[in-house]
């Protein structure tokens, strides 16, 4: 039995593969377009090309600026010290996949700061010193070479698992090459498959001569968004540029392509094209007799995989065929053969539908079952599916209650799964079970913080329209509630992606240890509540995620819990435009504001990189009505003079591929042009991770950690940020 997850799912879920490349020219479409700053109403539209002499000479002296009043902060060196000593611990929890030769781990360390693959056995995995054999050492490469290599994943050909496309990126840009590389010689294939030009998008196995091939292959061969939107079938011993074009969607997309749909043994099973008309929407394509065929269900619904002989479907919205309707959320089944026979006709049965304020979160298959990972008013459980006497029967899997749980790994070939379990203040632990009975705890991350006088609760705020949205509050025990407790609130609030209870680690040891208290806000734009709560604020309805996180910043004061010279709020891309909508709608609510890697020009973002993919969250700039929706609250143009703000520290990546830096830069800009205190960073290397290597990492959690106590635990002292 196999679920095989076309690989376009998870990279679409990622909600924000945003890039880094505005040019002048995106500058010219701009003035093309009525109603969009162009040079003569934006003056940092220069900020937008992300290594010109001029914009590294500016991110420099910002720099400068920003490290000599952060890092001189004789709280700083500890800080970084206690967050390295997290990341390069060397008992920490090191994850794995099943592969047919051995268990697969990507570590990074103080020895080795880029990292190295390696793999072990089973039977030493279980003891708490496993020995590892190294595959593949990031470091030696990248110093052979001379280049910031970047480990990105690797994509292997089942069901050997031995022959893989590495992918690597300099600096940490998503953007990659990608190389063949053999795990059974533990190096690079002479002569194999090699992709040396740096491009979104990527491959699959056909089979080992043979690549599915989705990249920049030179002009009209990319979306406006800058994505892929064609595929070739390459054979080894050919040119790329030889390679013979599959599928073509339409320059418009946001992306398009074809995925593999594979069983249990490897065996391709159907292919499916697609088209992402828009960052949420898909019109999807089976090849029957050499013909892609249109499929016959909403643009919001998707290929799960191939299970017990059934292809499996997902579905974001309700969906009526064949005389039955399927709830928004649900896995929906297709007997394969019946599917082949005739696509948009064959039956469809129901697998499993979301109960209130259910949703799925992801799924596996061992060699016995399947397996799917639910949210239940955000607290995690799974559901075992087998496939019995004509019908789908599930029963719940034995894991602890009131707990994040994810599927950390999976065997297809055995009934071998593991689970991450972990909690606010309870490290993770990972559970084990091979069929034989239920899981068992196989290793468990240290305690980095003291969370013996700590608590959790949850709480509802009512935002504007009068929905209520949870949040949870991580607190001391005992806490005064009058409004003395610096809280760092952080959220997301987009592209249904939720933001799960999870150990805090770093900040349970950098900033609760210390007195502070902290909060997870569950806006409606996330992923909590399944789709519908997502799509309840996309687009024209986006000013509703801005007002649930407002409406919990106004809950925490109200209720005493904290005050607005102690509010602090915090998040990054998505969520560093919720920071940026916030501090700028209500800036007398807070004291502080983190804005990482995140979006900020919203009248431009259509412009700045692959920012024209999110359309289907936020609008088009470029229609009169829907610029008005997002002018309501982009925080670039809505910093004005005459107004206090909380000294935000805005940081970037210059190698972000995603967001761009240019959103970072030019918020600060205009700052600094109106006079008004912040503090900017930018490092060079990171993307949109926020770090490549734990020291880079260590260093980015003390510079924010540091601007929080200044801010929030501090007498406030005299504004120095700029």
């Amino acid at each position: 039995m196999k679920l095989a997850l076309p690989p376009i799912a998870s990279s679409l879920a990622l909600a924000l593969a945003m890039s880094v490349s505005a040019t002048p020219a995106a500058a010219q479409r701009a003035a093309d377009a009525p109603g969009i700053p162009g040079p003569e109403q934006d003056p940092h539209i220069w900020l937008e090309e992300a290594r010109s002499p001029e914009a590294l000479g500016w991110v420099n002296a910002e720099n400068a600026r920003t490290l000599a009043a952060l890092e001189a902060d004789p709280r700083f060196a500890e800080l970084k010290a206690e967050a390295l000593a997290i990341f390069d611990s060397e008992d920490r929890i090191p994850f794995v996949s099943f592969r047919p030769d051995g268990l697969y781990n990507f570590w990074q360390d103080r020895n080795n700061p880029k990292g190295v693959l390696r793999r072990t056995t089973l039977e030493s995995y279980r003891t708490a010193k496993p020995v590892w054999e190294v595959v593949l050492d990031i470091d030696a490469l990248a110093k052979a070479e001379g280049r910031e290599w970047v480990y990105q994943g690797s994509t292997c050909l089942p069901p050997a698992l031995n022959k893989c496309m590495i992918a690597l990126s300099d600096g940490g840009e998503d953007a990659s090459v990608l190389r063949e590389f053999d795990t059974a010689t533990k190096s690079f294939v002479q002569n194999g498959f090699v992709l040396d030009q740096k491009s979104q998008g990527g491959i699959q196995w056909i089979d080992e001569n043979t690549l599915l091939v989705g990249r920049d292959f030179g002009p009209g061969t990319l979306t406006a968004s800058e994505y892929p939107f064609t595929a070739r079938v390459w054979q080894r011993g050919t040119r790329i540029a030889d390679a013979p074009e599959i599928f073509r969607g339409e320059a418009d997309d946001v992306w398009a392509g074809v995925t593999l749909l594979r069983d249990n043994a490897g065996t391709i099973q159907a292919r499916v094209a697609y088209r992402g008309v828009s960052f949420h929407e898909r019109l999807h394509y089976v090849e029957v007799n050499g013909e892609w065929v249109p499929l016959d269900m909403p643009k919001m619904a998707a290929p799960y995989g191939i299970v017990d002989g059934h292809l499996l479907l997902s579905t974001d919205v309700d969906w009526t065929t064949g005389g039955q309707t399927f709830v928004a959320d649900s896995l929906v089944a297709v007997e394969l053969e019946a599917f082949r026979a005739d696509p948009n006709g064959a039956k469809k049965t129901l697998v499993w539908a979301p109960g209130e304020r259910q949703t799925k979160q992801g799924g596996a298959v061992t060699g016995e079952a399947l397996y799917v990972a639910l949210l239940d008013n955000v607290i995690g459980k799974v559901l075992r599916f087998n496939f019995r006497d004509g019908q789908w029967v599930s029963t719940p899997v034995s894991l602890p209650d009131n707990a994040t749980i994810a599927i950390a790994a999976s065997s297809n070939e055995t009934d071998q799964i593991m689970y991450s379990v972990s909690g606010f203040l309870d490290p993770t632990a990972l559970h084990y079970a091979d069929g034989s009975g239920a899981p068992t705890v196989l290793k468990t991350s240290p305690a980095y913080f003291d969370a013996a006088g700590m608590e959790v609760e949850q709480h509802q705020a009512t935002s504007k329209d009068g929905t209520q949205i949870p949040y949870f509050l991580v607190k001391p025990k005992g806490m005064r509630v009058d409004g003395s407790t610096p809280i760092l609130m952080t959220g997301y609030g987009g592209f249904q992606v939720p933001r799960l209870p999870a150990y805090l680690g770093t900040t349970g040891k950098l900033w609760m240890e210390r007195g502070g208290a902290y909060v997870l806000a569950n806006m409606r734009g996330g992923g909590e509540f399944g789709p519908n709560w997502h799509q309840s604020a996309i687009r024209e309805n986006k000013q509703r995620t801005w007002d649930d996180f407002i409406a919990v910043g106004d809950d925490l004061v109200k209720r005493g819990f904290t005050s607005p010279q102690h509010l602090g709020i915090q998040g990054g891309s998505q969520g560093g435009l919720l920071v940026g909508t916030a501090f700028t709608q209500r800036p007398d609510l807070f004291g502080a504001a983190i804005v990482q890697i995140p979006l900020f020009d919203m009248l431009r973002y259509h412009l700045i990189g692959r920012g024209a993919s999110w359309i289907g969250e936020y609008g088009d700039p470029r229609i009169p009505e829907q610029r008005a929706w997002i002018e309501g609250y982009s925080p670039y143009q809505k910093i004005v003079a005459g107004v206090e703000y909380p000294e935000p520290f805005l940081w970037a990546s210059t190698a972000d591929d995603r967001t761009h830096p240019a959103h970072a830069r030019k918020g600060a800009a205009r700052l600094k042009e109106l006079g008004q205190p912040y503090y900017y960073f930018e490092d060079t290397t990171g993307g949109h991770s926020g770090g490549v290597d734990n020291e880079q990492r260590a260093k980015l959690q003390a510079l924010q950690f540091v601007y929080l106590m200044r801010r929030l635990m501090d007498s406030r002292p005299a504004n120095t940020g700029g």
